[in-house]
């Protein structure tokens, strides 16, 4: 137990590491970050200048020694107002103008980096935490690093000001004031530590309210059809609560330090009022010197109020620079080809190859091997979760054998460099994605420099062309997120319309015609068997009408390959090809 606290410890860099790190993302902004830090200091200094007056005022102007002061403070006070406010501008416009900077540069490489992730990653990570560390997480980096920022530094530097101001004036009272120091940095340190890790909790339950909220909303006719409203008002009420919860803790903590804190001053700022009285000293004070220290007293009980205060917010913007951090560490997706691709002859070559998915007990394939030549439809066939799909996300490096070699033309993938090896397939699966764009965008969208005569042809060869006449702007219509405005046989369509317009070598269509009527399929189908000229395929099917003229046909069991050959072959083996098209025809 004491060895997990330990690593953890070390894994957790301290608020200072997290904020030098994130200063790194100041560069070419150091300069608005001067004038900022200039106009944070002007700001204090000015305040302090205006209490400083305070003595010569009571003492010198007040008691007629020297009249003139009363006839110039008027032009004092408005001179040091507008230089006050001026100063106020600078330091709040830079400090946004570089917070604001710094946070786009981190969310854009975070974005970056997160696209940029093996599939594996992706697996693992709900897409409501991502989202949520692009969105909450970088929200609050950038309260610290402009509003939080700004107070520490500004009203820090008003403490030192009025410190300073009371020691010149009366350092024996000042002494006293100075016994609390110690205290009040203890209880911020204490403070600081509940601050952050209250803040991640908060940051761990955005990242689950925003996935709960986005898995509800996306299956939105799924919870209507079986009446799951109910369930998933009480669901996201729990987690909702839980956020709740959280938040309250971090306002306790908040309201609890800023009381403690100021009846701490306040009862130093009584003993001094006690000291003031004794005989001893009271004789050394002037009026405009007690006045002066007794005002910066009450005075720095503001100061000392916000700086507690908004220490929460500085803390939850370090434990969000934390947990933006800890995503940038883990490595990308590795590319260590050396050999350039740039059109495969479309040989394709499994050797004893092996694969499990992590976490699981069972692999997902075992000892895989065929071939298949340049031009010939391979067919893939068998139950859900045979390992069907596992092949075509090796084929595409998703994921990595484990054992044996994928091969294309003779060479091991690996070897060949990442972006060269899936520019050479086109890939149609059952679950289509679709962008919210125009209808030729995301056509285009493998080839975004095809002219717009391509694009018509591929999208009458796929038959999208029929239903996109009848759209408010043709080929120009947005489409919508995912393509909502179109049904599940035209989505099809336009995947397979893109993957024409790739023109690669290899074809990948993993249930391509599941979501089609009759009439699309048999549209399609004629698109497909053009799409397949001269050109490798790889069919995943479950309807074996699909791929009956198929060169070779595989049969997929828990991961094994159990049965190969083509059609003809296969049913007169009277084994499991044959059983499955007796099942799917009655015969």
């Amino acid at each position: 137990m004491q060895k997990n606290v330990q690593k953890r410890a070390q894994k957790e860099a301290s608020t200072w590491q997290q904020f030098r790190r994130l200063f790194r993302y100041t560069r070419g902004l150091r300069t608005g970050f001067a004038f900022s830090i200039l106009g944070m200091l002007c700001y204090a200094g000015i305040d302090t200048l205006f209490f400083s007056q305070l003595q010569p005022l009571i003492d010198d102007g007040l008691t007629n020694a020297n009249p003139d002061i009363l006839k110039y403070a008027p032009i004092f006070v408005i001179v040091a107002f507008v230089l006050r406010g001026v100063a106020h501008f600078i330091a709040t416009y830079g400090l946004a103008w570089m917070g604001n900077h710094v946070v786009m540069r981190l969310r854009q490489q975070l974005f970056e980096h997160i696209v940029a992730m093996p599939v594996p990653f992706h697996d693992k990570e709900s897409t409501g935490t991502l989202i949520s560390k692009i969105t909450y997480d970088t929200e609050q980096l950038l309260k610290a690093v402009s509003k939080a920022l700004l107070t520490l530094i500004r009203e820090g530097a008003f403490v030192i000001g009025l410190l300073g101001l009371m020691f010149y004036n009366s350092w024996q009272l000042s002494s006293i004031f100075l016994l609390i120091v110690p205290v009040v940095a203890v209880i911020v340190v204490v403070v600081s530590k509940r601050f952050r890790s209250v803040s991640k909790r908060i940051q761990k339950m955005m990242g689950i309210v925003t996935s709960a909220t986005e898995q509800t909303f996306n299956g939105h006719k799924v919870v209507l059809t079986f009446g799951g409203q109910e369930r998933e008002f009480k669901r996201f009420a729990k987690i909702n609560n839980q956020n709740r919860q959280q938040r309250m803790k971090m306002v306790a903590a908040k309201a609890t330090s800023v009381p403690i804190i100021q009846i701490i001053a306040s009862i130093a700022l009584a003993f001094v009022l006690y000291m003031a009285g004794q005989d001893g000293l009271i004789e050394n004070l002037t009026p405009g010197v007690f006045t002066t220290v007794v005002t910066c007293m009450i005075m720095m009980l503001r100061p000392l109020k916000l700086l507690t205060t908004v220490n929460s917010e500085f803390q939850r913007g370090m434990a969000a620079a934390g947990s933006i951090f800890e995503v940038l560490d883990k490595p990308i997706e590795q590319d260590t080809g050396t050999i350039d691709l740039p059109r495969a002859q479309g040989r394709i070559a499994f050797e004893q190859v092996g694969f499990s998915y992590d976490g699981a007990e069972k692999a997902a394939l075992k000892d895989i091997n065929f071939s298949l030549d340049t031009g010939k439809t391979l067919a893939l066939v068998g139950r859900s979760g045979s390992g069907k799909s596992t092949i075509s996300s090796l084929l595409l490096r998703f994921y990595n054998a484990e054992t044996g070699e994928v091969k294309i033309d003779g060479e091991n993938i690996r070897d060949y460099k990442l972006k060269d090896l899936r520019r050479q397939f086109a890939y149609v699966s059952q679950q289509v994605v679709l962008f919210n764009d125009s209808l030729a965008n995301n056509i285009a969208y493998g080839k975004p420099d095809a002219s717009r005569e391509e694009i018509e042809n591929a999208a009458k060869a796929a038959h999208v062309i029929e239903f996109a006449e009848n759209l408010p702007q043709g080929l120009d219509t947005n489409i919508g997120e995912n393509g909502s405005m179109l049904s599940g046989g035209q989505r099809q369509r336009v995947a397979i319309a893109r993957a024409l317009l790739c023109d690669a070598p290899f074809l990948i269509l993993d249930e391509a015609t599941s979501a089609l009527d009759t009439e699309s399929e048999r549209h399609i189908q004629e698109a497909l068997v053009e799409l397949q000229k001269n050109r490798t395929s790889v069919v995943i099917a479950h309807r074996l009408s699909t791929i009956e003229n198929a060169d070779s046909i595989i049969v997929m069991d828990q991961g094994e390959l159990i049965e190969q050959g083509n059609h003809s072959e296969l049913l007169a083996k009277n084994g499991a090809y044959a059983q499955l098209h007796a099942f799917q025809f009655g015969d």
